[in-house]
């Protein structure tokens, strides 16, 4: 018969710590000992933090709260008559109000539209070649590495090969570094807003593509107006029929009403609820939070690697003993 062996009990004062539980106390102590090693790597990234936050310039936003302009020409044109129509019939084609806003904000975000608002008003220096602005003198900071202000050219690379941006440089950078478009879906009320260096550029650009969307569509009805009345008129020629003749005077009465509305309605798409206005805060860079951010790294830094370093010396330790 085998003697039934008892655990060993650990001495009177002697402190017992299972291997899957961690001791403390024994942590804390590795912290203390790599304090000079923590506190190093905090006070680097916090003067690193301090500095890159420094470096930062200030970012403005320019916002304005736009509201889908009423229709004052019902739906318009042959889809009014159409929706006439369908209407007596009990059947719904849907709101072309809210179709051609939904269009409209397409529009305003597309490579297209941005690239024609770009050109038009001469925002690729403001865009690609600058990196400051002065508020004392209110201008530009040009980068003298990329753009010549004084010959208005733009320089070349060390391979010869022009600095000046392309389309795509020029729409990829404004839409992802200055434009924001969002939508409330309980109002329907749109947010446009407009980042820049500079907060009067910032005010400047955001009332201009409101004026350009609201133009760009306004010149796309017209011309689709135009050119139906010019094909309902050569339709009208080519008849002898009374009745058809009567239908084609009602649908050129109403296309021509459509070009009227269209040119006397200044804000055609969007109705500016809330203008734009010089903003006096800036929005970036959050220096405080950087400053934070960088710290708290450092500081975790720092005791990871005196984690390591602990537990690097603990290994040596014990092959020793063995």
């Amino acid at each position: 018969m085998t003697k039934r062996e008892l655990p060993v009990q650990p001495a009177m004062g002697q402190s017992y710590y299972p291997d899957d539980e961690i001791d403390l106390r024994e942590l804390f102590a590795i912290l203390w000992r790599g304090k000079w090693i923590i506190t190093v790597f905090t006070v680097v990234f916090a003067a690193v933090g301090v500095l890159y936050a420094l470096s930062k310039p200030n970012i403005y936003q320019a916002s304005v709260l736009l509201a889908p302009a009423q229709d004052e020409g019902g739906t318009g044109g042959i889809s009014g008559q159409l929706g006439g129509l369908a209407s007596l019939a009990g059947i719904s084609l849907g709101s072309g109000g809210s179709n051609q806003t939904m269009i409209a904000r397409e529009v305003l975000q597309s490579r297209a539209f941005i690239a024609d608002f770009i050109r038009s008003h001469s925002l690729s220096v403001p865009l690609l070649a600058t990196e400051a602005w002065n508020d004392n003198d209110q201008v530009w900071i040009y980068n003298a590495d990329v753009y010549n202000i004084e010959s208005g050219q733009w320089l070349t690379d060390e391979k010869g090969e022009s600095l000046k941006p392309t389309d795509w440089d020029l729409v990829k950078t404004f839409k992802e570094d200055h434009l924001n478009v969002s939508e409330n879906k309980d109002t329907g009320m749109i947010t446009l807003s407009v980042k820049s260096l500079s907060p009067l550029a910032a005010q400047q650009w955001a009332e201009w593509l409101v004026t350009d969307i609201n133009e760009h569509m306004r010149q796309q009805d017209v011309t689709k107006a135009n050119a139906r009345i010019e094909y309902l008129e050569g339709k009208l020629n080519e008849t002898n029929v009374a009745g058809m003749q009567q239908v084609f005077y009602q649908l050129i009465e109403s296309e021509t009403r459509t070009v009227m509305l269209a040119n006397a309605q200044k804000e055609y798409v969007f109705e500016t609820v809330d203008p734009a206005v010089v903003p006096q805060e800036k929005t970036e860079p959050k220096r405080a939070l950087i400053c934070i951010v960088a710290t708290a790294l450092g500081g975790i830094l720092g005791a990871l690697i005196v984690f390591v370093r602990a537990f690097i010396l603990s290994g040596k330790q014990e092959n020793e003993n063995t």
